[in-house]
């Protein structure tokens, strides 16, 4: 096994499905170069499995069951505020 911390990018959408090994860990979400991008830390020998994240801007009506909070990234000097969170 060998661990790496990779990075994916993520879209400004409220619901999206991303690509990553079966037993990745996520670590954060925050913006490089004013674009979403979430880190994991995991194998890239795994098999890869489709897992859900949904993101709310600041005020936004959200699930009851938002699902487990990722992290919050801000775009455009701080004006625009996201939080991410992954459904399982």
């Amino acid at each position: 096994m060998s661990l790496r911390i990779l990075k994916w990018p993520m879209k400004v959408v409220d619901v999206q499905s991303v690509k990553i090994p079966v037993f990745a860990r996520i670590l954060t979400v925050q913006t490089q170069n004013d674009l979403p991008q979430l880190w994991v830390l995991c194998d890239e020998s795994e098999d890869v499995e489709r897992r859900t994240f949904v993101t709310y801007g600041t005020g936004r009506r959200m699930s009851e069951d938002p699902g487990e909070y990722v992290g919050t990234y801000q775009m455009l000097g701080g004006s625009l505020v996201y939080h991410v969170f992954e459904k399982r």
